[in-house]
C-alpha cells in the first residue's frame, strides 16, 4: 500500500486522517458535487426548484464551499472556516426565510454524506485503503456534517428570533435603499440582503399598485418586496415578470389594480417603477384604457411621446404653425386628414371610409396639405417629427375635451 495513504498510527482506531489524503480527494470534488446536486434535487424537489432561481447560484457555491472546506482541513487541520460558517448559517436564514424547518436542510446535508462515502469506498477500492482509514474517513464526515447543521441552526435561530414584523421593515428598508437611484448604496444593500435572507438579482421588475393596497402574504411570492403602506404603493419582483408571475400577482392582489414596469437591471430599478406610476397616470386620464394588470411594455411608445407635455407643445407649435392661422374647424379637419394620411398612406377611398367622407374631399383636403405643408410632408424628418406631434396629441385628446 502506498505510504501517502497509510492512516497515522494513533493508538485509536478512528484516528485522523493523514493530510496528504487530501490530495487524492481534492481531484474527485468537481463531479462528486454534481453527483450530490442531482441526488439532493432527486430527493428533495424543493431544492431543484431553488437552483432553477435567483438563489441558484449562491446554493451552489454553497454546496461547493462545503466540500472544499471539508479537504481544505484535512490538508491543513487549522485552516480558516470562516467562508464555510457563514455560508452554512445563510443556509438556516434561507430555510427560516422559506418557512421550512430544518429537517428538509438536515436530510440533504446527510444524504450528501452518504453520496460523498460511497465515492469513498469506490476510490478506496481503487487505492487500496485499509479498513481504518476508511473507517476514520467516515467518522471524520459525519462529525464534519454535524458541525454544518449546528452552524445552520444557528443561522435558522436567528430568524426566528426576529419578529414578523422587524422582518417587514428591514425589507422595506431594502426596497427602499434599491429604489434610491445612483450610485446606489450598495454596502446598506448588502447587509440588509444579509439580514433578511435576500438575494440581490441581476434583474428586477417593478409594480405599480392602487392605493389602497392590499396584498395576501400567504399566497404572494416569498420573494417579493413591497411597501403597501407608502403614499404610491409598489412592489418588486426580483427577475422576469413570467406567466407564473402573473398568475400570483393576479391571486394575491385581492384584485387590487397594477401596472408592471419593465424588466431591467438592478440599478434602473428607479425608472422601472417611474414609467408604471405614469402608466396609471394615463388610465386616470382615460390615455390608456384601465385594466387590472397593465404592462408598461404594451404601452412604451405612448410613455414616450407624453413623457414631457411641455415638450409636445412646443413641437406642435412649430410643426403646426403652417395652419396656426386657418380657423379652428378647418384646422381640425386639415389635421384629422394629415393624421389618417401619416397612420395609413392610404389612397383617398380608404381614407374617405376612416374620415366619413367622399374620396373626393379627401383629394381635396390633400391638395390643400401639399400647398400649405410643402416639403414638411416630403422630407422625412420633417415628416417623422408632424407625425409623432399629432400622435401625441391623438393620445392627450382622449383625456382633454379641448379641441386641437
Amino acid at each position: 500500500m502506498p505510504e501517502l495513504i497509510q492512516p497515522l498510527d494513533t493508538g485509536d482506531p478512528l484516528g485522523p486522517l493523514p493530510q496528504e489524503f487530501a490530495a487524492i480527494m481534492r481531484p474527485e470534488l468537481p463531479s462528486l458535487i454534481k453527483e450530490i446536486g442531482v441526488e439532493v434535487t432527486r430527493a428533495y424537489p424543493e431544492y431543484a426548484r431553488l437552483l432553477d432561481g435567483p438563489n441558484g447560484q449562491a446554493i451552489r457555491v454553497g454546496v461547493e464551499q462545503s466540500l472544499s472546506s471539508f479537504v481544505d482541513l484535512v490538508a491543513e487541520p487549522s485552516a480558516s472556516t470562516s467562508l464555510r460558517d457563514d455560508m452554512c448559517r445563510r443556509f438556516g436564514r434561507f430555510e427560516a426565510y422559506e418557512g421550512r424547518t430544518m429537517e428538509t436542510l438536515q436530510g440533504a446535508y446527510r444524504l450528501g454524506a452518504r453520496v460523498a462515502l460511497r465515492r469513498a469506498k469506490k476510490v478506496g477500492r481503487s487505492h487500496n485503503f485499509s479498513p481504518a482509514l476508511m473507517l476514520s474517513f467516515a467518522d471524520a464526515l459525519f462529525t464534519y456534517i454535524d458541525e454544518l447543521e449546528s452552524l445552520s441552526r444557528e443561522g435558522f435561530l436567528e430568524v426566528q428570533s426576529q419578529t414578523g414584523e422587524q422582518t417587514e421593515a428591514m425589507r422595506r428598508r431594502l426596497l427602499h435603499l434599491i429604489l434610491a437611484g445612483r450610485p446606489s448604496p450598495r454596502t446598506a444593500i448588502a447587509e440588509l440582503c444579509e439580514q433578511t435572507g435576500w438575494a440581490l438579482p441581476d434583474e428586477v421588475t417593478l409594480v405599480a399598485v392602487r392605493a389602497p393596497a392590499t396584498l395576501d402574504r400567504a399566497v404572494a411570492d416569498r420573494d417579493l418586496l413591497a411597501d403597501l403602506s407608502a403614499p404610491q404603493p409598489h412592489l418588486l419582483v426580483p427577475g422576469a415578470f413570467d406567466d407564473a408571475r402573473r398568475r400570483m400577482l393576479d391571486e394575491a392582489l385581492l384584485g387590487t389594480h397594477a401596472a408592471i414596469g419593465l424588466t431591467v437591471p438592478i440599478a434602473l430599478a428607479s425608472d422601472s417603477i417611474r414609467w408604471a406610476r405614469r402608466v396609471l397616470e394615463l388610465v386616470d386620464t382615460n390615455i390608456i384604457d384601465d385594466a387590472p394588470v397593465i404592462l408598461c411594455e404594451n404601452h412604451l411608445i405612448t410613455l414616450w411621446l407624453l413623457s414631457d407635455p411641455v415638450l409636445v407643445d412646443q413641437l406642435a407649435q412649430r410643426e403646426l404653425a403652417p395652419i396656426s392661422g386657418i380657423s379652428a374647424t378647418r384646422r381640425e379637419r386639415l389635421v384629422e386628414t394629415l393624421r389618417i394620411w401619416l397612420d395609413t398612406r392610404g389612397t383617398a377611398a380608404h381614407m374617405g371610409e376612416l374620415l366619413d367622407v367622399h374620396p373626393q374631399t379627401v383629394r381635396y383636403r390633400m391638395r390643400n396639405l401639399e400647398s400649405i405643408f410643402g416639403e414638411q410632408l416630403i422630407d422625412p424628418e420633417s415628416r417623422f417629427s408632424t407625425e409623432a406631434v399629432l400622435r401625441a396629441l391623438q393620445l392627450r385628446a382622449r383625456g382633454d375635451e379641448t379641441p386641437l
